[in-house]
């Protein structure tokens, strides 16, 4: 039986991959990436690597095997048929007849735009018939602490989410969570929903930036339309912009306050603060 993790050199992939690589033999350990000389120091280690592509079905021929467990990290191309790149995975996943096959999904909560290639490829996975696991991964503190330039610069936290809140998490956590069920049993068709033990305001996210650099960090409140356009000038597609300006309507109603517990159940100790990962992008 072997692990095997798409998307391994990604930011959430490669934490997965070097996870595991502290907890099982090195050769029970497959990272597929599109480019195997991005996961040399993965190799170098001892991980098995194969090179496949979402958007190439039959790279994923003979992948997988009876037997594997398989964490399908979702694609990051949001512009993009999400769902019938998953799909190419499930259905490979599905011929090889894999133990387990875990998903990184959304928060059942989200209603934003985001989260619908996410549902489609929930209702995919369920369909197939193979043994799943729906990891929710909520927000990432890595989502706001890196990029903290032209907070910085600006002294301003911007965004549209009012005085919602977010239930943020390190993205190692999330990894960690995803390690736990791939290395543990009884989680078969099991829906986790994941986030971090405490929720924050944008305010003080903002005083928080402010007592760890000595300055007068503000938090600048703007519409969802504003902050689509300060994400367009920043060289974003106006598409993509238009769907993470989204998400900050869904912070504002609440959507993105996980308080299950289920993260830290499943990693045995608490979710790493936001205080953390904001002293670390710091000192980066």
């Amino acid at each position: 039986m072997g692990i095997i993790v798409t998307g391994a050199t990604g930011k959430l992939g490669r934490l997965v991959v070097e996870q595991l690589l502290e907890k099982v033999p090195a050769e029970q350990v497959t990272a597929v990436v599109r480019s195997a000389g991005k996961a040399a120091d993965l190799a170098e280690r001892g991980a098995r690597i194969a090179v496949a592509d979402y958007n190439a079905p039959e790279t994923f021929d003979g992948l997988f095997a009876a037997g594997d467990k398989v964490l399908l990290i979702s694609g990051n191309e949001v512009a993009n048929d999400r769902v019938a790149q998953h799909r190419v995975v499930i259905d490979a996943a599905k011929a090889a007849g894999v133990a387990l096959l875990a998903y990184t999904s959304a928060p059942g909560t989200l209603s934003a735009a985001l989260a619908d290639d996410h549902r489609g490829t929930e209702e995919a996975l369920r369909d197939s018939g193979v043994p799943y696991v729906l990891l929710r991964n909520g927000w990432y503190h890595e989502n706001y602490t890196e990029n903290l330039a032209p907070v910085l610069a600006h002294h301003a936290v911007v965004a549209a989410a009012g005085e919602g809140r977010v239930s943020s998490a390190s993205r190692a956590d999330y990894a960690a969570a995803a390690v736990a069920v791939l290395t543990g049993e009884g989680h078969a068709n099991t829906t986790y929903e994941l986030g971090g033990d405490v929720a924050w305001s944008f305010a003080e996210y903002a005083a928080e930036l402010s007592r760890q650099t000595g300055e007068t960090i503000a938090y600048r409140r703007v519409t969802v339309e504003e902050l689509t356009g300060i994400l367009t000038g920043a060289g974003i597609p106006e598409p993509v912009a238009a769907v993470l300006a989204g998400v900050d309507t869904s912070i504002e109603k609440g959507e993105l306050v996980v308080d299950s517990g289920d993260l830290s159940r499943l990693i045995g100790r608490p979710t790493t603060p936001l205080a953390e990962a904001v002293a670390a992008a710091l000192a980066n």
